[in-house]
């Protein structure tokens, strides 16, 4: 199965991931993330599948998380509230977001990347 690739074209480390991706041979399938976002019910499962906190799946440095003033809001939502946020704009969620089903990276780094994708 093709890697699901979540990304915003005007990310710079969604296309540092995607340089990689097609750098290594491994394909996968680009998914829009601000157009086609995640459902709610994905988002769990990916969560669930990184093993990372649910706060890690947040893009912190977004406008739009500062705008929300999620900063604070995060710390005492419930595992329900950050869901329906993130599944509520996909500017709110940390990319490229990249999953087999199997397994889950948020953001990218390098070593990550060859462990799980090469």
């Amino acid at each position: 199965m093709a890697l699901k690739f979540y990304t915003y074209p005007k990310c710079g480390t969604c296309r540092k991931a995607k340089k990689w991706l097609d750098d290594n041979g491994v394909p996968y399938e680009e998914i829009h993330i601000v157009e086609n976002p995640p459902s709610k019910e994905e988002i769990k499962a990916y969560y669930e599948k990184s093993e990372l906190e649910l706060k890690k799946l947040f893009n912190t440095s977004g406008m739009k998380y500062r705008e929300l003033g999620l900063k604070d809001k995060i710390k005492t939502a419930t595992e329900e509230e950050l869901l329906d946020l993130l599944a509520s704009d996909g500017m709110l969620i940390k990319r490229p977001l990249v999953t087999d089903g199997k397994h889950v990276t948020v953001g990218f780094k390098e070593e990550q990347f060859e462990e799980l994708w090469s």
